[in-house]
Parts: C-alpha cells; structure tokens; sequence
C-alpha cells in the first residue's frame, strides 16, 4: 500500500473523503502538512517513519493541561505517522508581521504564552537540552557540514576542541542556571493569532528540558525576519517583569550565550538542508543569521567562542559557501514564507 493509500484509508476511516485535502507547506523535516476543507476542517500531519509522532501527541497533551492554545488532536495512527488535528488558521505571526503589523503586541503576546509554558511544571520523560546538547549540536552543524562545504577538506581536530572547549566556557550560564520546558523553536512560524487573540501554538514535538533564555532568543532574534531592536527590547523587559524570581544579570548572559550558539547552529544548518536533504531555498536566510551571530559575538557572554572563532575562521569567510549559493535560489519570491513552520531541527 502506498503512502497516499495509507493516508487515504485514515482519513475515511475517520470520515473525511480524500478529495477535500490540499497541501500546505512543509517543514525542514521529513513531515508535511495537508489542510482538509469543508464542514470539518483540519489539518493533516503526514509523518512517515523514521518522524515519530508521539512526542507531538505527548506535548500537545501537556501544554493543553496548562491553558496554551494548541491543535486539539482530532485522530491518530501513531505507528503509521498519520494524525489530523485542530486548524488552527493561517494567522502566523510570521505572516502578520511581514505584512507590517504592529510588532509590540504580536511580541507581547507571545511573551506571556511562553511565561505560562515555562513556569508550569515540565512533563516528565523530556530530552535533556543543555550546556552540552547545546555544544554537540552546534558544533556538528558547523564542522561537520559548514566547514567541508566551505573549505572543502575535513575539519582539523584541533578546530574542533578549540571551539568545543569555547561552548563549553560560553555556555558555563546556561549550564548553571534555571531548567524548564523548552519549545526549542518559538519563533514567529511557529505561533498565530488566534481569533480570541490568544497565541496559537504548533511545531513543540522537539520540546526539551534546558534554559528558559533559549525560547526567548528564537522569538526575539528571528533567522528569517528583522524584529525591530526597541520591540525586542521592550519584550525582554515584557518577559523579565513576569518572571522576577529570574536574576537579571545572569538570565542576560545566558540569554546571550543563547543567542551566540542558536545563530551559528542555525548559520550552518541552512548548508546541511541544502547538501542533505536537498533544500538549498534556505541558504536565503544564510546573510541574516550570520549578522545575528556576528551581533551576539560581540557580547561579552559570548567571547570565548567569538575567540575561538577568530583564531579559526576569518569575518570575511563566515557565510554561505559560495559554490552552494545559485542566484536563482536565493531570489526572496522563491522562499516559501511559514505557512506551516520551518524551524531547523538539530
């Protein structure tokens, strides 16, 4: 039986003729999306093996038990990779902030969904998202994948304990401070506006246990749009007055220490996407989150890796690969905006 078969038999089986869906878009990962019309709308997740759908099931249970709007889960076939669930409609904030919407109270919003994410309880069983997942990953996006497409030869040993042993320094906040339930990608694709003006909240199957500053960076220092410095300022203050049991000083050092790790992460992530899975529209983003490094590693929080950085790679290299970069790719008509979401996964 093919995968259309499969997805066709579940959605009769839970009475929703074949017909009526469309797609909508897909993620960085494997899975995709259809929206089904009609009486009963919904969307589709289509998630075919090795996608494992049960943590999505488990996460939207939880935020849903805490009073976070999320898709309610309508059917699923966990060992097939199939679950339709609420639609929660298109009003992303991606969306309504490219268009020129007022950035304050999209940002306002979402600030407080995300205090109530993480000041309720985590679920249990979460993976551990810290100093070290943190290290292992970003550096894996950048010498495994950035390096080789940019120079063209492994990367030396030395460059990778250089660096790893930066992270490790750099991230010394993060690995000391408050854990809690984290999104791990809480950006403007990821939430909407739903009609009661409440946020809307999709993509949370990555969820992790790690910092509270990292979903705060996704939000405010956005890979694929510039979020105005005065109303990500206003929204880190928005966020610290709900939360005075955080230290300042330190939650601003993690916060930057977030920041510097999330950017390079992500800076070599859209050249695995483009080598791997064959998605290089995402280089597109290439010249922004390398400025959003460039700014974190000016912070102190952030010197041992601007550092280690420094001694590796010179300014005028860190970018895309040029052999990689085709100009009709990176044409912004040709980059799907979030319809769905398109967060990196590590």
């Amino acid at each position: 039986m093919t995968r259309d078969d499969l997805i066709a038999a579940f959605l009769a089986s839970n009475g929703y003729p074949p017909a009526a869906v469309e797609p909508l878009a897909q993620d960085a990962s494997f899975r995709r999306y259809l929206r089904i019309r009609g009486d009963r709308p919904a969307i589709l997740m289509d998630a075919p093996p090795p996608e494992d759908v049960r943590p999505f099931l488990r996460i939207a249970n939880h935020l849903r038990g805490i009073g976070l709007a999320v898709p309610a889960i309508l059917a699923a076939d966990e060992a097939r990779g199939l679950v339709l669930e609420e639609d929660l409609g298109d009003d992303l904030l991606s969306l309504l902030l490219d268009r020129g919407d007022a950035a304050d109270p999209l940002l306002g919003s979402a600030v407080d969904a995300l205090v109530v994410m993480q000041r309720a309880v985590p679920p249990p069983g979460l993976p551990a998202w810290d100093a070290a997942a943190m290290a292992a990953t970003a550096t894996g996006t950048l010498f495994d994948w950035w390096w080789p497409a940019r120079y063209g030869t492994p990367a030396p040993q030395a460059a990778r304990d250089d660096v790893a042993a930066a992270f490790t320094a750099m991230l010394q906040p993060v690995a000391s401070g408050p854990r809690g339930f984290v999104h791990r990608d809480y950006f403007a694709g990821n939430l909407l506006r739903l009609p009661d003006h409440r946020i809307g909240i999709i993509d949370f199957q990555g969820a992790a246990l790690g910092h509270p500053a990292y979903d705060l960076v996704s939000l405010l220092q956005d890979a694929r749009r510039d979020i105005p410095l005065a109303c990500g300022q206003r929204a880190l203050e928005r966020y610290l007055a709900a939360r005075p049991e955080l230290a300042p000083g330190e939650f601003l050092a993690a916060f930057d220490a977030c920041a510097a790790q999330r950017h390079l992460r992500v800076a070599c992530q859209w050249v695995r996407l483009a080598q791997r899975d064959g998605r290089p529209q995402y280089l597109a983003y290439g010249p922004r989150t390398w400025s959003l490094l460039q700014d974190a590693l000016a912070r102190p929080a952030a010197e041992p890796l601007a550092l280690a950085l420094n001694r590796w790679i010179p300014l005028s290299d860190r970018g895309n690969p040029p052999q990689l970069v085709k100009p009709q790719l990176v044409k912004p008509g040709l980059v799907k905006p979030d319809l769905v979401t398109s967060g990196p996964q590590p």
